[in-house]
This record gives structure tokens, C-alpha cells and sequence, in this order.
């Protein structure tokens, strides 16, 4: 492990998605492996609006492991953290860099220790899957530095170990995580179905309803909700198998007015089960509620689903529309019941601005000017405030490697967060 005694840093920078679920996971059968009741199928967001960025440092002059995220130091004592980094340490091989002089043997990855920093470009735990893109994250860019040769399939394992969803975000595209059958998990992994560029079209709009963190944690509702919920054992048993089968061939086929009943009845019967949990478990508010009634009085007055809606644990709306013409009309009912409460426009949707201009809304007044959606029995009521922004996405790509130099969140020559 040569090198001027000790005193090289190096690094490994990787950016995953996060992943929205379609037909949710919600139950654990065993919470140490992280082994769920039921498959699940997810859509990954473009990494460019909602991702997490991580850089992996490794030097034989750090005493012990240590993680920042969002640049405030967090432990990585927890049981998840250190699954991750044992299963990838197990699996890490011979690494060479002749020009900087290190040659680091295969046994030698159990003795170094890792800085690690991780940057959300969202709000963390607020019900955007930010672990799920910080976990994938995490394994993607430890499995790059440590040379470890698994696919992504054996590291989506790895990731499910951190947090469940967490490996539904090593693809892109359309991906199902198989909850598999064995004790030990190594069947529970994730399979991409399709890829981002099959089915192009769709626009995803998400209202961030709240960006702060949730009152009851994913993991300890998921556990009141096994321990509680006769719903529960019928959804994964009875409902989830039959309906897994349909969104496949809904994705296979593109085919909208499918995909999108689907998707709302499982966002619907993962809230009924959290209601159904003792005590029972709110993620949703009146907000949410009130996008719900958009949604489905919309659609119901076309007589075909025009836009998907699914929410994960947590108030937020993801909207899914089956192409921008669509979505900017979708948009342009958002903003008549949900206006910016300051004038701000460009602040208020993040993302793919380009959609404001095929929706005309190019100012305030544009907004302010909109006339009210028809479907709607008392258009005159407005809730401003009650969103604090929409983000504008798409399909998207699974992680990747960055190799630019400015991007890496570690000092290369201190092994530090940069600005720390």
C-alpha cells in the first residue's frame, strides 16, 4: 500500500436518481436484511432535477469512517450505513494507480478506512425518496472506488440494505424490485424493465407540498403497518401479484390509460393501509387531497385518464402526464388553484423550466390570468401558499461516475468536505 507513507486520498465521485414507486413497497418481512412483503415497480427521475451526489474518499491517514451529508456531519454508526460498507469491503479488489504510486491488495480495503459526503438536490426526508438516491448513491460510488466487479444486480442488493427502495435507483428507465423468496435475500434484487428512452414521452410534475421531514418514519410505519393491518396482508398477497403483472405489460406496451389506473389505485390502497395501521398513519394533508380531486375530476370528465397521480410516505404529489401537451395543461390548473405566493415565477418551478412557455406562462400576470379549469364545480377558491414549488421531470438514467474534478464534494488533499 505504497505511496510516500501513507499520505495519498483516493477518490471516487458518483451521482444516483431517486425513484418514485408506481405500485409501492410498504412492509418488510425481515427488517434486518430489509426483505419487503411484496415486489414493486418504480419510474427513476432525471438525475439533472432530483438526484444525490457522492464522493468516496479512502486514505491510509484516516483513523476512522465518517459521513457528511448535506455538509453537517452525521454517524455512521447505524446498522444500515455499516451493511453497506461491509458488503461492498467484502467484494472490493486489487487496486492499481502507477502514476500516484498505490497498489492497494484486496485485504488491505478491510483496514482503510472511507470519508464520505453526500449532497440531496432536494429536500431530505420530507417523502421524495431521498434515501433511496443517497443509499444507491452511496453503494454505486463505494462499489467504483473499491474496483468491486458485481453488476448491478448483486449491488442492488447491497443498496437494499441501506434502504429498500435504494435499489430500484441503480437502474434507469422502469424498474422492479423482485421481493424474492430466500432467507438470506440474495434473490431480493432489483431488474430494470425498461430503459428511459422507451417510453419518452411522459412528463413528471411533482408538487412539493411540504419539504419537512415526516412526523412517522417510513421504517417505523411500515413496521406498526405489519404488525397491525389485516389490509396489508391482502394487499401483498391478493392484490399486489395480479397488479404487478398488469403494469409490466402496461409499461411493455405503453399504454397510458392502464398505467395510469394502476397507479393511482396503488397510491390510493398504500394510504388506505396506512389508515387502516393502529394508530393509523396521515402522510397525506388537505393539499394532497385537494391535487387527488383535480386529478380524478379531470379525468373522469374526459372519460380517460389524461394524468397519473401517486403519492409516496409523504404530502407530496407526483403527476405523471403522458406527453407536454398535456402536462403543460395540467400546469396551467396547478397554478390556477396553487399560485406562487410572491411574484416570483421562475423560482416556483424547478426542473424543465421550458415547460411554463408551452403552458404560456411567462409571468405572473399569465397566471393570475388563467381561466378556471371547467371540471371543477367551485373554481373560484384559491390556496395560496399551499405548495411550496412544483419540479418539472422525466425519465431518467441510472448512476454514474463524474469525472469532473470541480463536482467532488472531497478536498483531495485534506480528505475533507470542501469548505469544511
Amino acid at each position: 500500500m505504497a505511496a510516500s507513507e501513507g499520505q495519498w486520498v483516493l477518490m471516487a465521485t458518483g451521482r444516483s436518481p431517486t425513484n418514485i414507486a408506481v405500485i409501492k413497497y410498504w412492509g418488510k418481512r425481515d427488517e434486518a436484511l430489509i426483505l419487503p412483503v411484496n415486489d414493486s415497480i418504480s419510474v427513476t427521475l432525471d438525475p439533472d432535477h432530483l438526484s444525490a451526489t457522492t464522493t468516496v474518499a479512502v486514505s491510509p491517514s484516516f483513523p476512522s469512517d465518517r459521513m457528511w451529508l448535506n455538509g453537517k456531519e452525521i454517524t455512521l454508526s447505524g446498522g444500515r450505513f455499516q451493511s453497506c460498507l461491509r458488503e461492498v469491503r467484502k467484494r472490493a479488489c486489487e487496486f492499481e494507480d502507477e502514476k500516484k504510486g498505490i497498489k492497494i491488495k484486496k485485504e488491505d480495503w478491510e483496514n482503510l478506512h472511507v470519508h464520505i459526503a453526500s449532497y440531496n438536490n432536494f429536500p431530505t426526508a420530507a417523502g421524495l425518496a431521498s434515501s433511496a438516491a443517497g443509499f444507491a448513491c452511496l453503494v454505486f460510488t463505494l462499489g467504483k472506488l473499491m474496483n468491486v466487479k458485481e453488476d448491478y444486480g448483486e449491488l442492488s442488493s447491497i443498496a437494499r440494505q441501506g434502504s429498500g427502495s435504494a435499489c430500484r435507483s441503480l437502474y434507469g428507465g422502469f424498474v422492479k424490485w423482485c421481493m424474492g423468496k430466500k432467507d438470506d435475500g440474495s434473490d431480493s434484487l432489483a431488474v430494470q424493465l425498461a430503459d428511459e428512452t422507451h417510453w419518452n414521452d411522459l412528463v413528471i410534475i411533482i408538487a412539493v407540498v411540504s419539504s419537512k421531514q415526516k412526523e412517522t418514519s417510513s421504517t417505523s410505519g411500515m413496521r406498526d403497518s405489519v404488525e397491525t393491518s389485516p389490509l396489508l396482508q391482502y394487499r401483498a398477497q391478493t392484490v399486489v401479484p395480479s397488479r404487478v403483472l398488469k403494469m409490466e405489460e402496461a409499461i411493455k406496451n405503453r399504454d397510458f390509460d392502464s398505467f395510469a389506473k394502476l397507479t393511482c389505485a396503488d397510491s390510493n390502497q398504500f394510504h388506505a393501509v396506512c389508515l387502516d395501521t393502529s394508530p393509523p398513519i396521515f402522510y397525506m394533508n388537505d393539499t394532497s387531497h385537494r391535487i387527488i380531486s383535480l386529478v380524478e375530476k379531470w379525468n373522469h370528465s374526459q372519460g380517460t385518464p389524461q394524468v397519473a397521480y401517486t403519492f409516496d410516505a409523504g404530502p407530496n404529489a407526483v403527476l405523471i402526464a403522458p406527453n407536454r401537451k398535456t402536462a403543460a395543461l395540467l400546469l396551467q390548473k396547478l397554478l390556477y388553484y396553487f399560485p406562487p405566493q410572491d411574484k416570483d415565477l421562475s423560482s416556483y418551478l424547478v426542473g424543465d423550466k421550458s415547460i411554463l412557455g408551452d403552458a404560456g406562462l411567462h409571468s405572473i400576470e399569465d397566471v393570475d390570468a388563467l381561466p378556471a379549469p371547467p371540471e371543477m364545480k367551485i373554481p373560484d377558491k384559491k390556496f395560496k401558499g399551499d405548495v411550496s414549488y412544483f419540479i418539472c421531470s422525466r425519465l431518467g438514467s441510472g448512476p454514474k461516475v463524474i469525472a469532473d474534478e470541480n463536482q467532488e464534494l472531497i478536498d483531495s488533499v485534506t480528505g475533507l468536505p470542501k469548505g469544511v
